[in-house]
């Protein structure tokens, strides 16, 4: 469903509430993420944000509230003035341009470099085959990893492999970019590959949200930087007011934790 745009971010979040049976969540999210823009999420184990970003692609489903990405209500369809989960088909459709990028790499570990990121274009965009390799091999190299296309996951080290799973999110064109802690899964020393290439995204342009606890990349890279705690959030605004000069004390203790 197509909803009438009043607002120039790509990403509308308006009044999101999530439980897990009697522990709620999330408590009326509301934010907005401007097209070309990243968002970087910060707070504790627990805070929600991790959730709020599985909610953007329905890959948990809300309980009340509306996202928005790109004009299109997602994960429902309106029908008066009710609201009715979309069939899986649909909700697949809309997930086809938001890419997601997990603390766990999932590729498939039968398959080659190449071959996990010519799998989603093929086999569920029905791209043919040999556009599809082509654009792999773009990819690879633009990961900085053209020389392993014919590796499989377990010839690849942690940040490798997290740069081809980021290859196969972008294989399939999103005008949004998700990362749920991207390098909290990876040895120190791997965490600055995988940062390099996320912040080449951010200068082409790509619309991101980022879960995590890079304070410097949310410092050089962030255009918004959201803190949440509770379910709520406390706090957001450019990075240089969040982190340098937070107006919450829960903010402050946070950000010395993490320092």
């Amino acid at each position: 469903m197509t909803v009438t745009n009043h607002s120039d971010a790509l990403v509308q979040i308006r009044r999101v509430r999530k439980s897990f049976g009697a522990h709620q969540v999330l408590r009326d999210i509301s934010l907005e993420v401007p097209a070309g823009s990243v968002t970087v999420l910060l707070g504790p184990s627990g805070s929600g944000k991790s959730t709020l970003l599985r909610c953007v692609n329905h890959l948990e489903t809300i309980d009340g509230g509306r996202i928005i990405v790109d004009g299109d209500l997602i994960g429902y369809r309106q029908a008066g003035a009710k609201t009715h989960e979309m069939t899986p088909r649909q909700i697949a459709k809309q997930r086809q341009g938001i890419g997601m990028v997990f603390q766990k790499f999932n590729l498939f570990p039968h398959m080659t470099a190449l071959e996990n990121i010519c799998e989603a274009p093929v086999g569920v965009a029905g791209r043919g085959r040999a556009a599809a390799r082509a654009r792999a091999v773009e990819l690879l190299d633009r990961v900085g990893l053209a020389d392993f296309a014919g590796h499989y996951p377990a010839q690849l080290s942690g940040g490798q492999q997290q740069r081809v799973a980021i290859a196969r999110a972008l294989a399939m064109d999103p005008k949004l970019m998700l990362f749920d802690e991207p390098t909290s899964a990876l040895d120190p020393e791997l965490v600055g590959d995988v940062l390099d290439v996320m912040r080449e995204l951010a200068r082409d342009g790509m619309t991101m949200i980022v879960v995590t606890h890079e304070i410097g990349f949310a410092r050089g890279v962030a255009d918004q930087v959201v803190f949440m705690d509770g379910g709520v959030v406390v706090e957001s605004g450019p990075p240089q007011e969040v982190l340098d000069h937070p107006q919450r004390q829960r903010t402050r203790n946070f950000l010395e934790s993490v320092k």
